[in-house]
């Protein structure tokens, strides 16, 4: 791997496990803000939480850390949630399931079949060993591919899509209310994070995104990994984002550049203010370096 660029700080970022981290945790705030219909996104320091408050009661797409899960359960409740009768997982990283041992003891987690096969085994993330999960943590639902739920009045389908941000994700479409939660497959105005060492592609991301783009309506509300609620034009500035990339990278590749002569070179002026987020320039374009390597 040629990921050194920060690559500490990202990890502890992922994990939480630094005290500087943990008296981020402890400072932190989790907002709300409401989508369309019944759809709510909680915003924390981790993943974007989704959120269907209903009669049929809540359920929610992704959790945090763990260190915030009363914050979030607090939070629920100022959304008029009794509680919380089911968990979709959209992928296995702590800053998006960190809570499930916290929400798993009160509802059934449901996740792709490689969530619950790396919980239970236990992984690395750059280089940082996570452990195996906790038995309350793991999903008790699984799908291969598709799987859908019949909540608050609409229908939630959870679609499996391979090789993209890990190889067990999961995008969330909230028919009704015609909003979808794309986990980390999408950090809306800024370059993301591919877990090339979980079954990651920076090239299954595009497709993916290619995927979704002909897929959604043009009114859609779109929920991110990372970043602020957005829509089917900011999800098309992002699979233009990424496109330019691989295209950029590629040629250079076939030139016979090293990962240090791409970075020096740097990005278009267009995309350069996306290196300013969770993951920079550097990181970015060795993660672009490496995945097309792989592939």
């Amino acid at each position: 791997m040629k990921l050194q660029a920060g690559t500490a700080l990202l990890a502890g970022v992922l994990l939480a496990a630094s005290p500087a981290m943990g008296q981020d945790m402890a400072d932190a705030q989790i907002q709300a803000e409401h989508v369309s219909g019944g759809i709510h996104m909680l915003i924390g320091p981790g993943g974007n939480i989704g959120v269907s408050v209903g009669p049929d009661g809540v359920l929610i797409v992704d959790d945090e850390f763990a260190p915030l899960a009363d914050k979030v359960k607090a939070a629920l409740a100022e959304l008029g949630g009794p509680g919380v009768g089911f968990v979709l997982n959209t992928h296995w990283h702590p800053d998006h399931i960190g809570g499930n041992a916290a929400f798993g003891r009160e509802a059934p987690i449901i996740a792709h079949v490689n969530v619950r096969r790396i919980l239970m085994s236990g992984a690395s993330v750059l280089g940082q060993d996570v452990p195996p999960a906790a038995p309350e943590a793991l999903p008790v639902v699984t799908f291969a591919d598709s799987l859908s739920l019949h909540f608050n009045g609409e229908e939630i389908r959870v679609v499996h899509y391979p090789r993209g941000h890990t190889d067990g994700d999961a995008v969330i479409f909230f028919l009704g209310s015609n909003v979808v939660h794309m986990g980390d497959n999408y950090f809306a105005g800024m370059f993301p994070f591919v877990d090339l060492g979980n079954g990651g592609s920076v090239q299954g991301v595009a497709d993916i995104v290619a995927a979704l783009l002909d897929r959604i309506s043009p009114d859609a509300r779109i929920i991110p990994g990372h970043g602020p609620v957005s829509d089917k034009d900011g999800l098309r500035e992002f699979h233009e984002m990424l496109t330019a990339s691989l295209a950029l990278v590629g040629e250079a590749i076939e030139r016979g550049e090293t990962v240090e002569q791409v970075q020096a070179a740097g990005v278009p002026e267009r995309w350069q203010v996306w290196g300013s987020g969770f993951i920079n320039t550097d990181h970015w374009l060795a993660t672009v370096y490496d995945s097309l390597s792989q592939d």
